[in-house]
């Protein structure tokens, strides 16, 4: 497996879609509103590859996560963490976390932040023991109960 940085050269969009829409699967009927990752297409990853800093682990020529990185001041918000669902467990989510780390680092940055859905309390344990802590909650736009969990790890 290797990381590789998605850039200008990267032409596999309807793979990288494919990609994030089965690792959000998942969340289907669980999570209220549902993910933003419905709303994505071939052209706005395209749009998302340029305006932010995205990688993803490979082997050979299959996909088997991604992360879009967005520098803001004082962290490195964490977007769109996809791992295939045949790759889970297998420490892709973790080279994409690391690789992010990295690039905080080289950024300046002090700290990684993400956002993750208040019923997924699995994911909230997964990041946790990665060394991220809840810093707050919010509701999306419509809604009078949280529902998303924003977490935080310092560098």
């Amino acid at each position: 497996m290797e990381t590789i940085r998605l850039d200008g050269s990267f032409d596999r969009y309807e793979d990288l879609l494919s990609l994030i829409l089965s690792s959000f699967a998942y969340m289907d009927g669980r999570i209220d509103p549902p993910s933003s990752a419905h709303t994505l297409t071939v052209a706005s990853l395209r749009r998302k590859v340029v305006d932010e800093i995205a990688f993803a682990v490979t082997t050979g020529r299959e996909l088997l996560g991604c992360v879009f990185c967005k520098p803001e001041p004082d962290c490195l918000y964490i977007g769109k963490l996809a791992v295939a669902p045949k790759a889970q467990g297998r420490g892709v989510g973790r080279m994409l976390l690391a690789v992010a780390e990295e690039t905080a680092r080289a950024l300046a940055l002090p700290a990684l932040r993400l956002q993750t859905r208040i019923e997924l309390t699995e994911n909230h344990a997964a990041f946790a023991a990665l060394g991220f802590v809840e810093t707050s909650r919010s509701a999306h736009p419509g809604f009078t109960r949280p529902t998303s969990i924003e977490m935080r790890k310092r560098l």
